[in-house]
């Protein structure tokens, strides 16, 4: 079966996530996508973010009515795993929770699976550009190929040269690249990355959230049911 795994931070899910999500399932014929909300996100640690549990929670709610669409606890905390686990509280000591890796996450993944399963990672361009600085970027390249969510503006030059050091291709190669829309697939040795055309949806997750603190309507922008339980929680209402 092909695998899809989708992180994020998920503050709150929205249609472009769904959206990427549906398209990379059709193209790829995913049996299978696992939304994993991030309970430490490496990249946003000095900014405030919704619990993991709301994130979790809306995450849950943003799939339920696809099938393939799995919310996934694999960077829970770890006394939230443990309850899962055992239906029991007190059976993991609390302790200050470490940033969620993505390599730490595909590997933890990959050990349910079956060794006929086929993983590939879901994200965006905006997100893939800076894959370089991510923790075990290049062994993060051997454990699954990439999906990623194009949108006018990049290059697949755009896409080479994001890659870690030592998988980039050199100048010379992907200079003629220069000119070519991220689109097709780019296939080099570490590292396979399919390009996934005509998902993206202008929304950001930092728009949503000044529209709840402007008291404006969500429907355009997120699922019904996760429109209800920001405004039943009473997330996001002061920036």
């Amino acid at each position: 079966m092909n695998i899809g795994l989708f992180g994020g931070t998920f503050d709150p899910i929205h249609h472009g996530h769904t959206a990427l999500a549906q398209g990379a399932q059709e193209q790829f014929q995913l049996g299978c996508i696992h939304f994993v909300p991030a309970n430490v996100p490496p990249h946003k640690q000095r900014h405030v973010i919704a619990s993991y549990f709301h994130r979790y929670a809306m995450v849950a709610l943003a799939t339920m009515n696809e099938k393939a669409f799995v919310p996934s606890l694999l960077e829970a905390p770890a006394e939230c795993t443990a309850i899962a686990v055992t239906g029991k509280k007190g059976q993991a000591e609390p302790t200050k929770p470490g940033a969620n890796y993505s390599i730490d996450t595909v590997r933890r993944l990959k050990q349910t699976l079956k060794k006929s399963d086929h993983l590939f990672f879901l994200i965006g361009i905006d997100a893939f550009k800076d894959i370089a600085t991510w923790h075990e970027a290049e062994a993060l390249f051997r454990e699954c190929e990439f999906i990623v969510a194009s949108r006018p503006g990049y290059s697949l030059a755009d896409v080479a040269n994001a890659l870690p050091e030592k998988l980039r291709p050199k100048s010379a190669v992907t200079k003629p690249f220069v000119k070519q829309p991220a689109k097709g697939d780019l296939v080099l040795p570490g590292a396979t990355v399919h390009l996934l055309e005509n998902v993206h949806k202008d929304i950001s997750a930092t728009a949503i959230r000044d529209a709840v603190a402007a008291k404006k309507p969500l429907t355009k922008l997120v699922d019904a049911a996760v429109a209800d339980y920001i405004k039943k929680m009473g997330l996001y209402r002061s920036r």
